[in-house]
């Protein structure tokens, strides 16, 4: 990234865009697919917000003000294969010109439970949501948040199956201290940009 990703960071905070990824409905608000979704509830409950629903951006959506900086969330109302139709309305209608300030949340099955990465770009690791966003704003250049969900233990089942399944209960002890520390994460992105944020969250 050089001198560009290190004139980012310099940037004033102008605001941030966090969409997390997942599927709607109950049945799927606790699957380990929906730990995008599970950052976004964080950083509303922490700023005694409260996601309303945007027909014309296809999701559910909050924004709020930390400091001088305008923060804005949302939770897709698609589901997670058609993800980029929210994303690209919510960038359109947002005014989001500089995709380092869109983060994308999303759950990572590369990473251990426990774990979070902060990244720009790069590749999208077969995950269908990052896909679809790909698909509709035409780049990959735009800032992630990886939740570590980590792997099935059996070989027997598929990385689908085991997404849409709960995490057992140490498990999920492990991911809500996560989802506390990712929307951290964020908020540190909106006030100092993503090459501040990734040098100090990936290094732990």
């Amino acid at each position: 990234m050089g001198d560009q990703g290190e004139s980012r960071a310099a940037e004033p905070a102008i605001g941030l865009l966090v969409v997390g990824l997942g599927n709607p409905g109950e049945q799927y608000a606790n699957t380990r697919h929906n730990a995008g979704a599970w950052v976004v509830d964080e950083l509303v409950a922490r700023n005694s917000g409260r996601l309303k629903p945007s027909k014309r951006e296809h999701a559910l959506v909050d924004e709020f003000r930390l400091g001088e900086a305008r923060l804005t969330v949302a939770f897709p109302a698609t589901f997670m294969n058609e993800s980029g139709r929210s994303v690209a309305q919510l960038v359109r209608r947002r005014g989001i010109e500089d995709l380092s300030r869109l983060l994308i949340v999303h759950d990572e099955l590369d990473l251990p439970v426990g774990r979070m990465k902060l990244k720009f770009g790069g590749g999208l690791a077969g995950n269908n949501g990052l896909k679809s966003v790909k698909a509709h704003l035409h780049t990959t250049e735009f800032a992630r948040l990886r939740i570590g969900v980590g792997k099935p233990s059996s070989p027997r089942m598929t990385g689908a199956d085991y997404l849409l399944r709960r995490p057992s209960r140490s498990e999920r002890s492990t991911l809500d201290e996560m989802v506390v520390r990712a929307a951290e994460a964020a908020e540190h992105v909106l006030m100092r940009g993503i090459e501040s944020a990734m040098n100090q969250y990936n290094s732990d």
